[in-house]
């Protein structure tokens, strides 16, 4: 059965708050299965609680624009328990939904976060034009998913995000299919898959633009503690761009991260192509990346003090592989290992990193069949070695184009090519 909003009293104007109406759709459509439809037209809403059985289905030009007024949003967070401060549980989220199955969100509309209203550039004249917005007011997650069993997304177009899109906590049975994420660059946080203590998820055929990594699998603590680790990932065929890491495993690492399957993937214009952070004790293994191309680079700094986050972690790797401690936490990194990548043709700006510590060395990562030409995309004036979040920060330099620290049974094997720009930052192995 159809639900069609506009019979509930949608008013699809982009004004008025539609709240009420689409969840009266939403808890009808749940009692007996079938699709809450948006015809065409713009539908300002507060948040929204998705229930068992329902799809959310945006006809063409429909739509759904999340308000940020903070009296509208659930608080999804407020009961829990998180030492990890870069976890950002705080904002509240439009789209929710906790401990429900068989939910889909379909159709040809958009899904707009409105983050053009928090996001703010008050460089002075002449500052890099790539350097992180500052930020301002209240800025909800575009969705926050928990412990849904069998979660459907597919075609819909999710637009300007105010903080994380695609959030799926603890979910089990997840697909994700040619669904364009459409965020501000050079906006902080503005994630656009995370996948968090999920079992068996497929993201196939996906355009991500984003201005924090566009798909990043955690285990954060809260949601680690009741739903365990994160297994059985596939990502494929998929275009991302960032100012951050295209695919990325960590920071939040509290519970083990493994057999994930990334392919035949393009990466343009991000800061890092494939990057793995173990910080908080969960082991991380059987990472396979194969069939990988595009160009990772540097983005520029804030010349002056921001209020909000001033530049971008990284340099420019094509690969980045780190286990260490955060700064001011006595908590140890898990282990690290069996890790392969293979078939890679990257023009980047900066070395490969391979780094782990004694008291967490990275083992057994084999990384075959790659061409990267280290070339200088950004105009840049330096070289840093940058692990943050960690206690060693960022350290300047001369760096080899391969840099391995406290590692065992790691090999690399390509054609690295130095052109005349980069000689000055990055020396052959």
């Amino acid at each position: 059965m159809d639900f069609n909003v506009i019979d509930y009293n949608a008013v699809p104007d982009g004004i008025t708050k539609c709240t009420g109406a689409i969840q009266a759709a939403i808890d009808d459509c749940s009692q007996k299965g079938g699709r809450v439809v948006f015809p065409a037209g713009k539908y300002m809403s507060g948040s929204l609680r998705l229930r068992t059985g329902v799809e959310l289905h945006l006809e063409n030009g429909a739509e759904l624009i999340s308000s940020l007024d903070e009296a509208d949003m659930i608080d999804f967070s407020k009961d829990f328990e998180d030492d990890n401060e870069d976890t950002g549980w705080e904002g509240g989220c439009f789209l929710y939904a906790c401990h429900e199955r068989n939910i889909t969100i379909s159709g040809t509309g958009v899904i707009d976060g409105q983050g053009r209203e928090v996001f703010f550039d008050d460089e002075p004249e002449g500052s890099p034009k790539e350097s992180p917005l500052n930020v301002r007011g209240y800025r909800p997650r575009m969705s926050f998913l928990e412990d849904i069993q069998n979660l459907t997304i597919m075609d819909v177009t999710f637009k300007d995000s105010a903080f994380w899109t695609l959030h799926m906590a603890g979910c089990n049975g997840v697909r994700i299919e040619n669904v364009k994420i459409l965020n501000n660059k050079r906006g902080p946080n503005t994630d656009g898959i995370d996948p968090d203590c999920c079992k068996n998820v497929i993201i196939r055929g996906c355009d991500i633009t984003s201005g924090d990594d566009c798909i990043v699998l955690k285990s954060t603590a809260p949601m680690y503690k009741k739903y365990g680790e994160c297994e059985n990932i596939v990502v494929n065929g998929c275009i991302l761009k960032t100012n951050c890491t295209a695919i990325k495993i960590g920071t939040e690492t509290y519970g083990a991260i493994h057999d994930v399957i990334v392919s035949d993937c393009v990466i343009r214009d991000s800061i890092r192509g494939i990057g793995i952070w173990s910080r908080d004790g969960g082991e991380i293994y059987n990472i396979t990346a194969h069939h990988i191309s595009g160009n990772t680079r540097n983005f520029a700094d804030c010349q002056k003090r921001c209020t909000g986050v001033c530049n971008w972690w990284g340099e420019g790797e094509p690969i980045f592989i780190s286990a260490t401690k955060r700064a001011d936490v006595d908590r140890l990194p898990g282990k690290v290992h069996d890790v392969y990548i293979d078939h890679m043709i990257m023009k980047s700006e900066a070395p490969i990193i391979i780094a782990g510590e004694k008291y967490a060395p990275i083992t057994n990562v084999d990384v075959r069949d790659i061409k990267v030409l280290f070339t200088d995309q950004s105009g840049r004036k330096g070289m840093t070695l940058d692990e943050r979040p960690s206690e060693r920060g960022r350290v300047p330099g001369r760096l080899p184009e391969v840099v391995l620290r406290e590692t065992e049974d790691v090999t690399v094997e390509g054609i690295l090519v130095i052109d005349d720009s980069m000689k000055e930052y990055i020396t052959e192995t």
